[in-house]
């Protein structure tokens, strides 16, 4: 072959490869990714700051990527990214409305948000900050606003399969930190005062308070379990109320949130594993 023939040959040869997309993306002739029985090939995440990766990232700001639920970052190993490994028709298909803050009232404005495009997997997780702050929600209107939710999402897409998670064990982030120094500091900022106010306290008051909150926490969990049963089959309730933060599990900024290998251990915590209900 003549030296100047070879040389166009072998640009030519360059500029297609310089043409492909990078990491393993589709080019417009390519094949769909092929759709794995069993498995969701879409997802949506609604919640507060727990599916928010709140603090996770070190800093005061939600995190996405490090979230148990949708989060697509290396240090979590997330519902999405195990289903994605077994399911590559997930890749780029998960959302997450969730807000860091909120109460349930804000569910039900989540559930319209997710419900404009349909999907084949929901997890929720919402509640803590019912308990947190103030007067705490009242059990009967916590469960009006989570069944309206619910209903939001039936309506919308009635085959995707639900995953209702409980809240998780709180109270012992007070247990675990009220001996730890650097915790008692970071409470100082305000973080859930109806459980971590006056955290070394044995008053009666405090006590009393701590109790109040632990108690409805429960009395909230109960109620999370009942609007899913009451949804029906494609509802799957997870009971992580034995579920326990330690501290190297949560994040420095509040020692209330839980850092990515917080995060981390709530996906292993909840991943469903198989998707038949």
């Amino acid at each position: 072959m003549p030296r100047r023939t070879a040389l166009v040959v072998a640009l030519i040869a360059l500029v297609g490869l310089a043409c492909k997309t990078d990491g393993g993306g589709s080019g417009p002739d390519d094949p769909p990714p092929a759709t794995v029985r069993g498995f969701p090939s879409s997802m949506v995440a609604l919640g507060d700051s727990l599916t928010s990766g709140y603090g996770s990232c070190l800093a005061p700001v939600s995190c996405p990527r490090n979230s148990w639920s949708t989060g697509d970052g290396s240090r979590v190993r997330s519902h999405y990214r195990r289903i994605a490994a077994e399911n590559p028709a997930m890749k780029g298909n998960a959302r997450n409305v969730s807000q860091a803050g909120v109460s349930v009232s804000a569910l039900p404005g989540q559930a319209s948000r997710a419900a404009g495009k349909r999907v084949d997997y929901v997890t929720i997780l919402i509640g803590a900050n019912d308990a947190c702050r103030g007067d705490m929600t009242p059990v009967a209107e916590f469960r009006d606003r989570f069944d309206a939710a619910l209903a939001t999402l039936k309506k919308a897409m009635p085959r995707a399969r639900v995953l209702v998670v409980g809240l998780p064990n709180v109270y012992r982030v007070w247990e675990i930190g009220h001996t730890h120094k650097p915790a008692l500091v970071a409470w100082r900022s305000g973080v859930c005062p109806n459980l971590l106010r006056n955290p070394t306290s044995t008053d009666e008051a405090d006590v009393n308070r701590r109790q109040a909150f632990r108690d409805r926490i429960g009395a909230y969990n109960g109620e999370i379990r009942a609007a899913c049963a009451a949804y029906g089959s494609r509802c799957r309730f997870d009971n992580v109320a034995s579920f326990a933060f330690d501290l190297n599990m949560l994040s420095a900024i509040d020692f209330f949130h839980p850092n990515s290998s917080g995060q981390a251990a709530l996906a292993q915590q909840t991943y469903p594993g198989r998707f038949t209900w």
